[in-house]
């Protein structure tokens, strides 16, 4: 069970049209988000399978994947990950929460953020001191911010609110597009479970919240009440 089986895996999982689309679609061009991202053109679904497949497989072959130039095998690399820390004890668990956070350069885009941070970082901090987030929230790293911002999903799940609100208002004024995404999508998944902690946050805030970061957030309120905070 060895990185290269994995990728062999992979590439015989591609598609011609997935390997000329997928570029396009996660930004690769030059200056952009994505900027030099190589891909095999593997959907999601197929990557999980491989992932599912290969969870025991020794872990500095993981870091082998997650080293790679092509994305769907970092993906794998994370999704393995994911997939052993649901079963690991709890030493197992801080080696897995402990090589991502030494790992996040190699987390380097959106899915690869969203599809593993708050099942590893968010579920690991659950019961632990969480100042770790504002340190990523705090990096100047795109995609250690996202990483703080998508870990509090179990927190949210949980009833518990603060450091979504003090993350938000910590990233209020970011200037990417896909900080306002995440952080409208978390205060909107907030929203859902609380919807006192969501409009207290926007009456404190809408004015000066990028309208990306507000549309996201309101996506669950009535016509009435998205229309009153898109008012400037």
């Amino acid at each position: 069970m060895t990185a290269k089986k994995v990728q062999e895996e992979l590439e015989g999982l591609s598609t011609p049209e997935k390997k000329e689309f997928l570029p396009y679609f996660f930004k690769t061009g030059k200056g952009q988000y994505g900027e030099g991202d190589k891909f095999l053109g593997v959907v999601v679904p197929d990557s999980r399978k491989i992932a599912k497949k290969y969870k025991d497989i020794p872990f500095q072959e993981v870091k082998t994947l997650l080293n790679s130039e092509y994305h769907e095998c970092r993906l794998c690399a994370l999704l393995i990950l994911v997939e052993r820390f649901k079963k690991a004890g709890e030493q197992e668990r801080e080696n897995i929460y402990e090589f991502y956070l030494a790992h996040t350069h190699r987390i380097n885009n959106w899915d690869l953020v969203d599809l593993s941070s708050q099942y590893i970082v968010g579920e690991y901090l659950l019961d632990k001191d969480r100042s770790v987030l504002y340190k990523l929230a705090g990096s100047e790293l795109l995609w250690d911010q996202r990483i703080a911002v998508l870990a509090t999903f179990p927190f949210i799940k949980n009833n518990d609110f603060e450091d979504l609100l003090a993350l938000s208002e910590k990233l209020l004024h970011h200037k990417h597009d896909l900080m306002h995404k995440a952080v409208g999508w978390l205060l909107r998944e907030a929203g859902k479970k609380d919807k006192t902690v969501l409009v207290g946050f926007l009456d404190r805030y809408y004015r000066e919240m990028p309208r990306t970061m507000l549309r996201y957030s309101i996506e669950k309120l009535t016509p009435e009440e998205r229309a009153h905070y898109m008012k400037k």
